[in-house]
């Protein structure tokens, strides 16, 4: 029987994420420490409307119910990061790629916004860069942005990259001291501000660490796993209530 995270692609790291339904409240913090840590633009009203919108990890809300037994569930979605990705076998110039250690990532000074690979994504988790935002702002506001992530230009499609960024730091620190990634060292930014600690992240392949362990709870599933994309942030669906 298949596991819930699907089949290891390597005896090295695979960076994973686990989200339990049952403990989010859809209160957006995951959302905003992602724009804050990765330098994503906030996008204007008019914009907004004009679906130009920019979110690397969004909050989907889900209502069940009839009126007025109503209830809203919420389902936050970063990029799936996926094994089998189908945004990297359409880009014509290599820009999104699936690396070692299983982050589909976004090579900006490549990209040429054909978009394809928005197309092919099924989980509409990428985004086109419509504005330059950086030219639009104030020169001080440069200052407030995160140094170790760039700044994208327009023209350019982003996504959630894991906070790839953390990841070299945390490489190049443990180079320096001669030894291996220690687990738990490398988090994310939505996961460090979760209030109610609804995110986890780790090593899908370390069979010790708590997001290998919960991938193959019984509560886990992951999105439209039936495209065979085999994403790697997995879902826990919510425990049943009882009246």
């Amino acid at each position: 029987m298949e596991q819930p995270h699907g089949e290891k692609k390597s005896t090295g790291h695979r960076w994973g994420m686990v989200i339990d339904l049952d403990k989010c409240s859809g209160c957006g913090a995951c959302e905003v420490a992602c724009m804050v840590e990765n330098n994503i633009p906030f996008v204007e009203k008019g914009d907004y409307q004009r679906s130009r919108s920019i979110s690397w990890m969004k909050v989907v809300p889900e209502t069940e119910g009839t009126f007025p037994e109503v209830r809203t569930k919420f389902m936050p979605q970063p990029c799936m990061q996926c094994d089998n990705p189908p945004c990297t076998k359409v880009c014509p110039v290599h820009a999104t790629y699936l690396n070692p250690e299983g982050i589909v990532a976004q090579v900006y000074w490549r990209c040429i916004g054909c978009r394809l690979c928005m197309a092919a994504c099924p989980y509409t988790v990428k985004y086109f860069n419509w504005h330059n935002f950086q030219q639009a702002q104030p020169a001080a506001m440069t200052q407030y942005a995160n140094p170790d992530v760039s700044l994208r230009d327009k023209g350019v499609v982003e996504k959630c990259t894991f906070c790839h960024h953390r990841l070299m730091k945390v490489k190049d620190q443990a180079r320096l001291e001669n030894r291996e990634i220690r687990p738990g060292e490398y988090t994310v930014a939505c996961q460090d501000n979760c209030p109610s600690k609804a995110i986890f992240f780790g090593d899908l392949n370390d069979p010790h660490s708590e997001v290998a362990r919960l991938a193959d709870n019984l509560r886990a599933f992951r999105l439209m796993d039936e495209l065979g994309t085999q994403p790697k942030v997995i879902y826990l669906a919510e425990r049943k209530r009882h009246d």
